[in-house]
């Protein structure tokens, strides 16, 4: 298995003379079904064999690979003299180990190797979650998002609700308002009020203490949505490089943002199952859980295709859009859609009017069908919003012509 990724004879029978050898033959080949380049797995065995030779030294079993032990052996590279492994990039090698321990405990080998100590939530936060999930059905990512704030607050006002006062939730909302943005602090506060609603229904605080939190002073519909014209979205997409696999990718991925008007969560959760080729059809599930059916329109069907044959690798998921580095895995989150977007308008040329390049795609989308005729009602069915209100924002988009019928402002000239 070692001649997957070396050439030379003597370094495959100094891998195949080490003690620990299987081990080190089946981590190769579980590399090699993922789909690692030669230059990446040979740094991850050097990081396994090196990782082997220090516990082999010190006389530590490999199936007692704790997370202490591991540990231990980062705190070595620091002033690691082990003739033969490197040890000048710390963060690759360890990188390598957590590969090799991975492995390890999939294949039985011992019980525990998780490297990462990682605290534990309050489990305060823990009973919240459950809660949020059987009562409501709430979605993981809604509650990554709400947990942020709800430990913040149990680090800064403590673990025992019971001597939470309006003050004190106050205090602790505007200091979170001044570090961070309008949609972080509204997150923010949404979270503190859930969370408390299920400290009220628990019994484990004063009734009422949920109206406290502040309202984040916002008025409807008074920004304008942020887009990009046409030209510029063509641009975009032009800007893929579809005669690589990630250009194909990202192409397919920014073509059915910029024509569909999609979430970049949307994407992440699509599946190779969604698509039904026989009737021209994407089933796309929203955030809100909903299904809904959009039309397989051509040129994204050329492009999922020309993705499926020429640039998905084999992979264990069964998401649409994978990753275009060994392991393959599936998006973690939106984010990454947006990062590719991101890339493809700055290779463009196209300047982003706000953050969330996925989102602007999105909007752009939604200003188009309005300026071709499109009523708000439809374009609230095609973007999934639950409320028409939603869609009024578009209703801005043409600034020249509400500039005509804009009433002055008392004692001031008219714009």
């Amino acid at each position: 298995m070692f001649a997957k990724y070396f050439e030379s004879r003597q370094r495959i029978d100094e891998l195949a003379a080490n003690p620990e050898s299987n081990l080190l033959e089946e981590f190769t080949l579980r590399l090699w079904k993922i789909g690692y380049a030669g230059i990446t797995a040979r740094r991850h065995l050097r990081a396994a064999e090196h990782l082997l030779y220090w516990t082999h030294k010190n006389r530590i079993a490999s199936t007692n690979l704790s997370p202490d032990i591991i540990r231990r052996f980062g705190n070595h590279l620091s002033r690691c003299t082990c003739l033969r492994y490197g040890h000048a990039d710390r963060e690759g090698v360890m990188h390598g180990v957590r590969l090799f321990t991975d492995y390890l405990q999939e294949a039985g080998v011992m019980t525990s190797c998780n490297s990462d100590d990682k605290p534990m939530d309050p489990e305060l936060l823990v009973q919240f979650r459950r809660w949020m999930v059987e009562r409501k059905g709430t979605k993981d990512s809604t509650l990554s998002t709400y947990s942020i704030s709800i430990r913040n607050l149990l680090r800064t006002a403590g673990t025992d609700p019971a001597t939470f006062t309006a003050r004190q939730l106050r205090r602790f909302v505007l200091n979170e308002s001044a570090r961070q943005g309008f949609a972080a602090t509204k997150n923010c506060t949404t979270a503190l009020r859930m969370f408390l609603r299920f400290l009220i229904a628990e019994g484990k605080c004063r009734a009422g203490l949920d109206a406290s939190v502040p309202t984040v002073a916002n008025w409807c519909l008074s920004s304008l949505p942020r887009y990009i014209h046409a030209d510029d979205v063509e641009k975009v997409l032009a800007s893929c490089d579809r005669t690589t696999p990630v250009g194909i990718r990202d192409y397919a991925i920014v073509l059915m943002l910029a024509r569909l008007g999609l979430r970049a969560g949307d994407l992440v959760r699509l599946r190779l199952g969604d698509i039904d080729w026989k009737n021209a059809s994407i089933s796309i599930t929203g955030k809100s859980g909903r299904p809904m059916r959009f039309p397989l329109l051509m040129d994204i069907g050329h492009a999922i295709v020309d993705y499926l044959r020429r640039a998905r690798p084999p992979s264990g998921t069964d998401a649409l859009f994978v990753g275009c580095r060994a392991p393959f895995n599936a998006f973690a989150s939106h984010c990454a859609v947006s990062v590719i977007v991101e890339r493809a308008m700055r290779r463009s040329g196209v300047v982003c009017p706000s953050g969330g390049a996925a989102h602007v795609l999105r909007h752009s989308v939604a200003t188009s069908m309005l300026r071709g005729g499109t009523s708000l009602q439809d374009i609230a069915v095609v973007l999934g919003h639950r409320s028409s209100v939603t869609t009024q924002i578009y209703a801005k988009v043409d600034l020249p012509e509400l500039q005509k019928i804009a009433q002055p402002w008392p004692e001031t000239q008219s714009c």
